[in-house]
Protein backbone atom coordinates (compact mmCIF):
# COMPACT_ATOMS: atom_id res chain seq x y z
CA UNK A 1 0.00 0.00 0.00
CA UNK A 2 1.39 3.35 -1.21
CA UNK A 3 2.20 5.88 1.24
CA UNK A 4 2.14 9.47 0.77
CA UNK A 5 4.14 12.18 2.81
CA UNK A 6 2.73 16.02 2.49
CA UNK A 7 6.12 18.31 3.40
CA UNK A 8 6.56 21.81 3.34
CA UNK A 9 8.69 23.41 1.03
CA UNK A 10 9.67 27.34 -0.36
CA UNK A 11 9.95 27.91 -3.64
CA UNK A 12 12.51 25.03 -4.32
CA UNK A 13 10.08 22.22 -3.77
CA UNK A 14 13.46 19.87 -3.54
CA UNK A 15 14.11 21.01 -0.29
CA UNK A 16 11.61 20.11 2.63
CA UNK A 17 12.50 22.09 5.71
CA UNK A 18 9.87 21.92 8.44
CA UNK A 19 11.34 20.23 11.19
CA UNK A 20 8.43 17.92 12.01
CA UNK A 21 8.11 16.75 8.22
CA UNK A 22 11.92 15.45 8.85
CA UNK A 23 10.16 13.87 11.87
CA UNK A 24 7.83 11.95 10.16
CA UNK A 25 9.94 11.42 6.98
CA UNK A 26 13.08 9.64 9.57
CA UNK A 27 10.64 7.42 11.28
CA UNK A 28 9.45 6.30 7.69
CA UNK A 29 13.14 5.70 7.16
CA UNK A 30 13.54 3.82 10.26
CA UNK A 31 10.61 1.30 10.09
CA UNK A 32 12.35 0.62 5.98
CA UNK A 33 8.63 2.09 4.37
CA UNK A 34 9.09 3.62 0.90
CA UNK A 35 7.31 6.68 0.47
CA UNK A 36 6.54 9.47 -2.06
CA UNK A 37 6.95 13.12 -1.34
CA UNK A 38 4.31 15.98 -2.06
CA UNK A 39 5.85 18.93 -1.89
CA UNK A 40 3.19 21.85 -0.12
CA UNK A 41 3.83 25.37 -0.05
CA UNK A 42 2.60 27.50 3.35
CA UNK A 43 -0.66 29.12 1.70
CA UNK A 44 -1.50 25.64 0.66
CA UNK A 45 -1.17 23.37 3.44
CA UNK A 46 -4.85 24.21 4.11
CA UNK A 47 -6.03 22.69 1.12
CA UNK A 48 -4.42 19.53 1.87
CA UNK A 49 -6.53 16.32 1.36
CA UNK A 50 -9.63 18.85 0.92
CA UNK A 51 -8.63 20.70 4.27
CA UNK A 52 -8.27 17.61 6.65
CA UNK A 53 -5.61 20.20 8.88
CA UNK A 54 -4.01 23.10 8.61
CA UNK A 55 -0.18 21.86 9.38
CA UNK A 56 2.04 19.27 7.53
CA UNK A 57 3.32 16.52 7.83
CA UNK A 58 0.07 14.89 7.01
CA UNK A 59 0.62 10.77 5.89
CA UNK A 60 -1.31 9.18 3.55
CA UNK A 61 -1.75 5.66 3.47
CA UNK A 62 -4.36 3.61 1.92
CA UNK A 63 -7.78 4.93 3.74
CA UNK A 64 -6.00 6.30 6.32
CA UNK A 65 -4.77 10.01 6.83
CA UNK A 66 -3.10 11.16 9.71
CA UNK A 67 -1.49 14.54 10.87
CA UNK A 68 1.28 15.77 13.39
CA UNK A 69 4.63 14.20 13.78
CA UNK A 70 4.31 12.06 16.87
CA UNK A 71 0.93 10.43 15.80
CA UNK A 72 2.40 9.42 12.79
CA UNK A 73 5.03 7.85 14.36
CA UNK A 74 2.85 6.24 16.29
CA UNK A 75 0.49 5.47 13.56
CA UNK A 76 3.57 3.57 12.15
CA UNK A 77 4.40 1.93 14.88
CA UNK A 78 0.85 0.61 15.24
CA UNK A 79 0.79 -0.67 11.75
CA UNK A 80 4.50 -2.32 11.56
CA UNK A 81 4.85 -3.30 14.91
CA UNK A 82 6.80 -6.68 13.15
CA UNK A 83 9.51 -3.55 11.54
CA UNK A 84 12.22 -1.94 14.01
CA UNK A 85 10.75 -0.18 16.75
CA UNK A 86 10.37 3.63 17.04
CA UNK A 87 9.73 4.00 21.26
CA UNK A 88 11.15 0.46 22.17
CA UNK A 89 7.79 0.53 24.51
CA UNK A 90 6.12 2.59 26.92
CA UNK A 91 8.92 4.18 28.83
CA UNK A 92 10.39 5.54 25.31
CA UNK A 93 7.26 6.78 24.03
CA UNK A 94 7.10 8.64 27.37
CA UNK A 95 10.71 9.66 26.82
CA UNK A 96 10.23 10.86 23.47
CA UNK A 97 7.34 12.77 24.90
CA UNK A 98 9.79 14.82 27.15
CA UNK A 99 12.48 15.09 24.52
CA UNK A 100 9.95 16.72 22.44
CA UNK A 101 8.99 19.60 24.86
CA UNK A 102 12.33 20.03 25.87
CA UNK A 103 13.60 20.86 22.60
CA UNK A 104 10.71 23.01 21.42
CA UNK A 105 11.74 25.18 24.91
CA UNK A 106 15.62 24.82 24.47
CA UNK A 107 16.34 24.44 20.91
CA UNK A 108 13.17 25.42 18.17
CA UNK A 109 13.12 28.91 20.34
CA UNK A 110 16.77 29.22 18.55
CA UNK A 111 16.12 28.32 15.51
CA UNK A 112 13.47 30.95 15.01
CA UNK A 113 15.79 33.52 16.54
CA UNK A 114 18.31 32.85 14.40
CA UNK A 115 17.09 31.37 10.90
CA UNK A 116 13.33 33.50 10.85
CA UNK A 117 14.61 35.59 8.27
CA UNK A 118 16.39 33.02 6.35
CA UNK A 119 13.73 30.75 6.12
CA UNK A 120 10.99 33.79 5.10
CA UNK A 121 14.25 34.47 2.25
CA UNK A 122 13.34 31.12 0.74
CA UNK A 123 9.54 31.56 0.07
CA UNK A 124 7.77 32.76 -3.27
CA UNK A 125 6.02 35.92 -2.92
CA UNK A 126 2.70 34.80 -2.66
CA UNK A 127 3.97 32.37 0.27
CA UNK A 128 6.20 35.77 1.97
CA UNK A 129 3.28 37.91 2.57
CA UNK A 130 1.31 34.80 4.39
CA UNK A 131 4.43 34.07 6.44
CA UNK A 132 5.08 37.53 7.31
CA UNK A 133 1.64 38.60 7.85
CA UNK A 134 0.89 35.70 10.34
CA UNK A 135 4.28 35.26 12.42
CA UNK A 136 4.22 39.25 12.65
CA UNK A 137 0.63 38.43 14.49
CA UNK A 138 2.10 36.06 16.64
CA UNK A 139 5.11 37.48 17.90
CA UNK A 140 4.15 41.10 17.96
CA UNK A 141 6.90 42.27 16.27
CA UNK A 142 7.95 42.72 12.66
CA UNK A 143 9.64 39.87 11.89
CA UNK A 144 13.51 41.68 11.24
CA UNK A 145 13.26 42.13 15.00
CA UNK A 146 12.66 38.58 16.00
CA UNK A 147 16.15 37.56 14.55
CA UNK A 148 18.85 37.67 17.50
CA UNK A 149 22.11 36.31 16.67
CA UNK A 150 23.98 38.39 19.08
CA UNK A 151 26.68 36.35 20.74
CA UNK A 152 25.59 35.99 24.40
CA UNK A 153 22.36 34.48 22.90
CA UNK A 154 24.81 31.76 20.84
CA UNK A 155 26.00 30.81 24.26
CA UNK A 156 22.81 30.64 26.15
CA UNK A 157 22.09 28.45 23.01
CA UNK A 158 25.35 26.20 23.28
CA UNK A 159 25.38 25.97 27.46
CA UNK A 160 21.28 24.87 27.17
CA UNK A 161 22.07 21.26 25.48
CA UNK A 162 24.62 20.31 28.51
CA UNK A 163 21.92 17.94 29.25
CA UNK A 164 22.18 16.04 25.49
CA UNK A 165 26.47 16.49 25.97
CA UNK A 166 26.08 14.60 29.18
CA UNK A 167 23.97 12.02 28.10
CA UNK A 168 26.23 11.60 24.78
CA UNK A 169 28.74 11.02 26.69
CA UNK A 170 27.57 7.66 27.54
CA UNK A 171 26.38 6.26 24.63
CA UNK A 172 25.56 7.37 20.83
CA UNK A 173 22.16 8.43 20.65
CA UNK A 174 19.77 9.88 22.99
CA UNK A 175 17.83 6.67 22.38
CA UNK A 176 20.74 4.86 23.49
CA UNK A 177 22.99 1.98 21.34
CA UNK A 178 20.44 3.07 18.18
CA UNK A 179 19.06 5.88 17.32
CA UNK A 180 14.95 5.68 17.77
CA UNK A 181 12.23 8.81 17.58
CA UNK A 182 13.88 10.94 20.19
CA UNK A 183 16.86 11.51 17.87
CA UNK A 184 14.74 12.20 14.90
CA UNK A 185 12.60 14.88 17.28
CA UNK A 186 15.93 17.07 17.79
CA UNK A 187 17.48 16.34 14.77
CA UNK A 188 14.66 17.72 12.81
CA UNK A 189 15.50 20.98 14.30
CA UNK A 190 19.04 21.04 13.41
CA UNK A 191 18.22 19.75 9.98
CA UNK A 192 15.74 22.81 9.97
CA UNK A 193 18.27 25.27 10.53
CA UNK A 194 21.27 23.38 8.39
CA UNK A 195 19.10 23.97 5.25
CA UNK A 196 17.83 26.94 5.95
CA UNK A 197 20.26 29.09 7.48
CA UNK A 198 24.26 29.49 7.06
CA UNK A 199 24.04 30.01 11.57
CA UNK A 200 26.35 27.18 12.48
CA UNK A 201 26.04 27.39 16.52
CA UNK A 202 28.45 24.81 17.06
CA UNK A 203 32.02 23.80 16.90
CA UNK A 204 32.40 20.12 14.61
CA UNK A 205 33.92 19.13 17.91
CA UNK A 206 30.71 19.48 20.14
CA UNK A 207 29.77 16.13 21.03
CA UNK A 208 26.10 17.18 19.65
CA UNK A 209 27.50 18.05 16.29
CA UNK A 210 28.89 14.69 16.44
CA UNK A 211 25.71 13.16 16.82
CA UNK A 212 23.91 14.93 14.21
CA UNK A 213 26.39 13.36 11.97
CA UNK A 214 25.64 10.40 12.48
CA UNK A 215 21.70 11.09 12.20
CA UNK A 216 22.58 12.67 8.82
CA UNK A 217 24.91 9.61 8.12
CA UNK A 218 21.74 6.81 8.87
CA UNK A 219 19.53 5.24 6.49
CA UNK A 220 22.13 5.43 3.50
CA UNK A 221 22.63 9.45 4.24
CA UNK A 222 19.14 10.00 3.77
CA UNK A 223 19.17 13.57 5.80
CA UNK A 224 22.39 14.38 3.40
CA UNK A 225 20.25 14.40 1.06
CA UNK A 226 19.10 17.85 0.97
CA UNK A 227 22.35 20.19 1.05
CA UNK A 228 23.04 22.25 4.01
CA UNK A 229 22.34 26.22 3.63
Amino acid sequence: MEIFLYELVGHDVTRPFSPHCWKARMALRHKGLEYTSLPVPFTKVRHVEDGFDRTVPVLRHGKDVVQDSFAIAEYLETTYPDRPSLFGGEGGRAMARFVESWSHVHIRSFVVSAALMDIYSLLDEVDKEHFRRTREAFFGMRLEDVVNRDPARLDEFSRSLEPMRLTLKRQPFLNGKSSGFADYIVFGLFQWLRITSSVRPLAPDDSVSEWFERCLDLFDGEGRKITAA
